[in-house]
């Protein structure tokens, strides 16, 4: 398994484009890659039908869910990425490849506080992740409990009180204290941001930076991926933008230190759930992961933090940002 330095050296640093107080680097990959992934991601499963999300039993159990993959080839679910539907929404605490023709259990956090009787059988993808600060959050504590052997487990309580608080923020109300409402209610906020930001072709992944300052990335293995994923990461990066909306834009050299700190940070590696290998990342106001699955590191994720865990050499072929407007 290469290092995450080694993974960063095939990697390019493209224009950055600001909006809104977020600015998007692209990444691309300079190094050649299969002309179609060897998995399928979890919204064309369902969709195809040969994918199923349930409770794990007519009891339930909030923090496990049961996933079925009956197709041919590995699904692809992404860290942070919220399931609607059965007795409450929950989103996917690390990036998992779940096998072909198997079921498994996948570990998950709630994101409605206020409910717990069936709305369906099934679950949904949402249209969006979980925004990037809870997704920060929710890292540090996942790379906490598997330090301590207890398995990839988040501070439940603590995600339910950090929905409250941005709820209560962003003035969005939900009888069921449900993420998805904040999504739902700012959603034409959200849409201008969609607008703003565009996948480039080659692309493979992002820095994204509120402020001043770079403040996380996703990286992924294939093009058609990241294609397939910008628009639920912009969703989620724009929900934190909206509230912050500082006007100054990254520079590339912030998004380069960013970068360097995360290729030093520490590995922690443990089996996957389902397919590879997990690796946590631990370094200086870094929190993150990382898949390493079919010989190549299928996703990483990594975000900037303070020290209670919230959010706060790349080639260079832009220095100047783009600025992109809407009508």
């Amino acid at each position: 398994m290469p290092t995450i330095v080694h993974e960063f050296e095939s990697i390019t640093m493209g224009a950055p484009v600001y909006f809104g107080g977020l600015t998007i680097f692209p990444l691309f990959r300079d190094a050649t890659f299969p002309t179609m992934p060897g998995y399928i991601l979890l919204e064309e499963a369902i969709a195809l039908g040969t994918a199923r999300v349930t409770e794990v039993s007519d009891g339930g159990s909030v923090p496990e869910l049961r996933f079925e993959n009956s197709g041919e080839k590995p699904v692809l679910l992404l860290d942070g990425e919220e399931l609607i539907g059965a007795k409450q929404n929950r989103v996917v605490n690390l990036t998992i490849l779940a096998p072909a023709k198997q079921f498994i259990v996948i570990p998950v956090s709630c994101v409605e506080a206020h409910r717990w009787h069936q709305n369906s059988e099934d679950f949904r993808p949402a249209e969006h992740m979980m925004y990037s600060r809870a997704r920060a959050a929710k890292a540090k504590q996942v790379s906490g409990s598997m330090a301590m052997g207890d398995g990839p487990r988040s501070d439940q309580s603590a995600i339910w009180q950090d929905i409250a608080s941005k709820s209560e923020r962003l003035g969005t109300v939900s009888p069921t204290q449900a993420m998805s409402a904040m999504f739902d209610n700012l959603s034409g906020s959200i849409d201008a941001y969609l607008r703003a930001f565009a996948w480039q072709e080659r692309q493979v992944g992002l820095i994204f930076a509120m402020g001043p300052k770079a403040t996380g990335l996703d990286l992924v293995d294939h093009p058609d991926t990241m294609r397939a994923l910008f628009p639920k990461l912009i969703r989620s990066y724009a929900l934190d933008a909206v509230e912050t909306a500082i006007a100054a834009a990254t520079t590339p050299a912030e998004a380069a230190e960013f970068l360097g700190r995360v290729a030093k940070a520490e590995l922690l590696v443990r089996p996957a759930v389902g397919i590879g290998e997990e690796i946590r990342l631990n370094g200086k106001g870094i929190a993150g992961a990382a898949l390493w699955a079919q010989n190549r590191y299928i996703h990483l994720c990594a975000f900037a933090t303070n020290g209670d865990g919230t959010s706060s050499g790349l080639r260079t072929r832009m220095s100047r940002p783009t600025r992109r407007h809407t009508r």
